[in-house]
């Protein structure tokens, strides 16, 4: 089984300790996010083909990989660099910071384990579709070579999303949009030329509908990757957690609503204040996050 770790929350920025516990300890806990019914998870080497972590900001968590790898456990990370004004992204980390994190672990582990996320792609009076392109542009110079594909989603709007997004919006005096899809793929369309100036490979998350010329359709968790990584054929059939999903059969172990890096688009955060009592709440010996 695929572990991923996680599209729930941000494990390598504020959970690493713990699952360095639960790595030793063999299993964890996971909660059904409907039922709330914990679930034991095994981490044991002969169960786990491998690791996809996903994160915004992998500092905290670079001094665990070399002995994930000596444990023998395969892993990519799929990495979020947005470089967004901070009434958006409230607390992730500088971009020349987060580009660092990604070189530093290109060059040691290769460019194959790295995928570089450029989403949720937000429209507002501050990231304009010139924003987009002007900072896509700058992210995809320096990221060329780090990675060989970039994954792009536009913002889906469900109801916590509307209402943290007015809320910041109010509090901070910006305005933001949902653009008609024809606008989306336009923007994609010049994305995707810019992505293969720089060497890098243009998928899209989960919106097939958005699919351009020269797009693939994303698969976040990639057992193909991932078997490249390991040198060995991993089997994970397809069995994305949306209908859309492109993504290869795995086990999130991650928990909603805990991840305190205040992006007011998350759909994974109902506010901000929960996620930050949690974080504070958060006991890195417990069986579960």
């Amino acid at each position: 089984m695929i572990i991923s770790a996680s599209y729930r929350t941000d494990i390598p920025a504020f959970y690493g300790r713990w699952f360095m516990n639960r790595l030793e300890a063999g299993c964890c806990q996971v909660k059904n996010p409907y039922s709330n019914e914990p679930q034991e998870v095994s981490l044991k080497k002969e169960a786990v083909d491998g690791f996809v972590f996903w994160t915004r900001n992998l500092g905290p968590f670079l001094r665990y990989l070399p002995e994930i790898e000596e444990r023998g456990f395969p892993f990519v990370v799929t990495y979020t660099i947005n470089r967004y004004p901070k009434q958006i992204d409230a607390y992730t980390p500088e971009a020349e910071c987060a580009i660092d994190h990604l070189k530093r672990i290109a060059e040691r582990y290769g460019p194959r384990v790295a995928t570089w996320r450029y989403d949720t792609i937000l429209y507002s009076s501050l990231t304009p579709r010139e924003f987009h392109l002007e900072n896509f542009s700058f992210l995809a110079e320096r990221l060329s070579g780090c990675a060989d594909e970039v994954i792009i989603s536009f913002a889906q709007i469900y109801q916590k999303t509307d209402r943290n997004l007015s809320m910041a919006a109010k509090e901070h005096g910006f305005k933001w949009w949902d653009p008609p899809a024809e606008e989306k793929k336009s923007l994609a369309s010049e994305l995707v030329n810019m992505a293969r100036s720089n060497r890098l490979r243009l998928s899209v998350c989960a919106q097939r509908e958005l699919l351009v010329p020269g797009a693939e359709d994303a698969r976040c968790i990639d057992a193909d990757r991932l078997s490249e990584v390991a040198g060995h054929p991993i089997d994970a059939g397809s069995k994305g957690h949306r209908k859309t999903c492109g993504c290869c059969q795995s086990r999130d172990i991650g928990a909603y609503n805990t991840c305190p890096h205040g992006c007011v688009y998350c759909y994974a955060v109902e506010n901000e204040a929960l996620a930050f009592q949690k974080f504070r709440d958060h006991d890195p010996s417990s069986e579960s996050l």
